[in-house]
């Protein structure tokens, strides 16, 4: 059953990386305007004419994505890559299909930043044996790395590690607690 789940969720992130790569053949091509701007520009780089301040991704100290300091963008409770944490059903190693967007836009992020790594921390809750859950850990890091690379992620931006119970975010023997160990966090370096 587990299986069935994963290779469904694996379909559909492999269908929506194909559907945003079918771009319908213009027959009037050659017609369509050109943004002088972008020539011999690196295209990541360009003023907005708005407000003097380059918008896209640039890699400098100073990094920006979709138009905002990346710094800003990591540290934002409203925005998608200020969540680095993805939660876990007990004893899975299978991401819900709502956190499949926030991991959508941490892979865009990535491949638009090929100098940035990050680090996946899996972890789970205290119950079961110490090598299991390094096992677990494992496997749930491994699910967000697939998921990552499925999307185009680079292999040598990332990088899987387990803790197993180790270093739980909640202390206690209860649901709650479980809940919240029972994790993987991206951790990220290079920005």
């Amino acid at each position: 059953m587990k299986r069935n789940q994963a290779g469904l969720v694996l379909g559909a992130v492999l269908l929506l990386a194909l559907q945003g790569c079918s771009t319908p053949v213009r027959e009037d091509a050659a017609d369509v305007p050109v943004d002088e701007r972008s020539v011999g520009v690196d295209p990541r780089m360009v003023d907005d004419g708005r407000t003097g301040v380059e918008t896209g991704v640039f890699i400098d100290g100073e990094g920006y994505f979709e138009g905002r300091p990346i710094a800003e963008l990591m540290e934002d409770p409203e925005s998608v890559l200020s969540q680095r944490i993805f939660y876990f059903d007990f004893d899975s190693s299978e991401l819900s299909a709502d956190q499949l967007a926030a991991l959508e836009t941490h892979a865009r992020f990535l491949i638009a930043n090929p100098n940035i790594g990050v680090v996946l921390e899996g972890h789970t809750d205290e119950r079961g044996s110490r090598e299991y859950n390094l096992a677990l850990g494992e496997r749930r890091a491994q699910t967000i790395e697939r998921l990552l690379s499925l999307q185009g992620v680079q292999p040598e931006q990332l990088q899987v590690i387990s803790f197993g119970e180790e270093r739980p975010a909640a202390l206690g023997h209860h649901e709650e607690a479980w809940r919240l160990n029972r994790r993987v966090e991206l951790l990220y370096s290079g920005y």
